[in-house]
């Protein structure tokens, strides 16, 4: 019991540092809850997608490493130098801040309109597959049976995320606004991309 928990929270603080940067998915999500502008279908979007990717993420990786032993060094090497390097990013824009999101731009408009926006920021980003397909999978991979625990973390980390993101807007978006918000979390992202990343290289 004491296992499944800890891989669970181990899911739920590495999806959560993939997910929390500025990018464009974030920001649409910031916008609509703002406005208030289909809010639920949004976080539901988003929060599915990332369930979805995440389940391909851990069972692709995870039939490999099960099929091919083997394969496991080779992940855990691969996928702890990208966690590496993503924490290194991530420091960087600690000292070097790439700025805030903005509520401001063109979000609103009929629920149609936003729910194609969403799947396609969704879909459409590379970054998405490299981030919850692959790194997430390589991770998962390294905890063993344990890994659709692990997995479930992740996903429940992104519902809550994307969740607190649409519907606390109001109230995240002042706070959000602010760059020096953004090095605190883009300071833990690091310290929780490095730690994982050397686990994983050191593990191998």
């Amino acid at each position: 019991m004491n296992n499944a928990l800890t891989a669970a929270a181990a899911g739920f603080g590495t999806g959560l540092s993939l997910i929390v940067a500025i990018g464009a998915q974030n920001a649409f999500v910031l916008r609509q809850g703002a406005r208030r502008d289909a809010v639920l279908a949004v976080v539901g979007i988003c929060a599915l997608s990332d369930a979805v990717l995440i389940a391909l993420g851990v069972g692709g990786v995870g039939a490999v490493v099960v099929a091919w032993p083997g394969a496991l060094t080779a992940v855990g090497w691969i996928g702890g130098a990208f966690l590496l390097c993503y924490g290194a990013l991530a420091a960087r824009r600690v000292f070097r801040p790439a700025g805030a999101l903005r509520t401001d731009g063109d979000a609103t408009g009929s629920r149609r309109r936003a729910v194609l926006t969403c799947l396609a920021l969704t879909w459409l980003n590379p970054h998405v597959y490299l981030d919850t397909v692959f790194l997430l999978g390589s991770v998962a991979a390294d905890r063993g049976p344990l890994r659709w625990t692990f997995g479930l973390g992740a996903a429940l980390a992104s519902l809550v995320w994307f969740a607190a993101l649409g519907f606390g807007a109001r109230h995240l978006g002042r706070f959000l606004s602010r760059p020096a918000a953004w090095r605190v979390l883009d300071g833990l992202v690091a310290a929780t991309m490095i730690a994982l990343g050397l686990s994983l290289v050191l593990g191998a």
